[in-house]
């Protein structure tokens, strides 16, 4: 059975990729992987400005991209956009797609999970050409009509249940079967001072999950840790888990999915109580 498993994006060694392949990209890692028992792969890309991923596709899996920071132009077959922080993107399996940041002094980065895959290899990669001066030049629409593009300003915050463990004010699921994703969801949720999602498990999809900013305490499997910007988690399918903001002043932000599940309800969601004193202290003990 897969264990948990915690790790900070600063802790993982940047991979070697081809740029004869499309991998101009300025750093990438991969926190989390097939090797690690997930069912998916999580990414972590740098874009330094100018930098491109060149048209590329992923035969076999379906990529959920979320724009953190930066600006820049992206490419889904024939059709072109602006993405900014907070957009949301799945790109459907066999579909060409490619991201150039366009910006001359601001890094763009890149958060991504290659959708039941376990590696690169795994998702059916294939280079389809660089991007050319023409590409950046083409009109670009208002958004994409291929896959799902949108941003999450624009989705509306969903109705969660405190007596569920839901002590949330803010959690979107900018990506799910609502809009046409079946298996897989992609939520975005902030935990203001003193919010916590309480103890819970999903028995039917894996959550997979990176923090954008804060510091909390997030606990799976029994244990737990500190948390803060850059930490990425891997939960298997049942296993018990809580994420906490500790801070007094800062809002604890997190992006992830739910590989195999495109709502909380199909993901067999189950409340198991609330976080106590004893598992919040098991994790001060720790050192960030």
């Amino acid at each position: 059975m897969s264990q948990p498993y915690l790790v900070h994006v600063t802790d993982v060694i940047p991979e070697n990729m081809q740029k004869g392949d499309g991998w101009a990209i300025s750093e990438f890692r991969l926190p989390v992987t097939g090797a690690h028992g997930s069912a998916t792969t999580i990414f972590h890309s740098i874009f330094r400005p100018g930098s491109t991923h060149a048209k590329h596709l992923h035969s076999r899996c379906d990529e959920i991209a979320v724009y953190i920071n930066g600006h820049g132009i992206v490419g889904q077959s024939d059709q072109r956009t602006q993405v900014g922080p907070g957009h949301c993107r799945l790109m459907p399996a066999g579909s060409p797609h490619f991201f150039h940041n366009e910006t001359k002094d601001q890094d763009g980065l890149v958060i991504g999970f290659y959708m039941g895959a376990k590696s690169v290899p795994d998702t059916g990669y294939q280079f389809c050409g660089h991007v050319a001066k023409t590409d950046l030049d083409m009109p670009r629409a208002p958004t994409l009509t291929e896959g799902i593009l949108l941003n999450v300003a624009d989705v509306k915050p969903l109705k969660l249940n405190a007596a569920e463990g839901w002590n949330v004010s803010d959690f979107r699921l900018p990506i799910g079967k609502h809009n046409g994703s079946a298996r897989n969801a992609q939520f975005w949720m902030k935990l203001a001072p003193g919010e916590a999602h309480h103890k819970h498990r999903f028995d039917r999809c894996e959550v997979l999950y990176y923090v954008v900013s804060g510091t909390g305490i997030a606990g799976a499997g029994g244990k737990s840790a500190p948390v803060r910007g850059g930490h990425v988690q891997f939960i298997p399918q049942g296993v018990e888990q809580f994420i906490a903001n500790t801070s007094k002043t800062e809002t604890l932000e997190v992006i992830g999915v739910y590989t195999g599940a495109g709502s909380i309800e199909d993901g067999g969601y189950v409340y198991a109580g609330k976080i106590t004193e004893a598992d919040l202290m098991r994790a001060r003990k720790i050192k960030q």
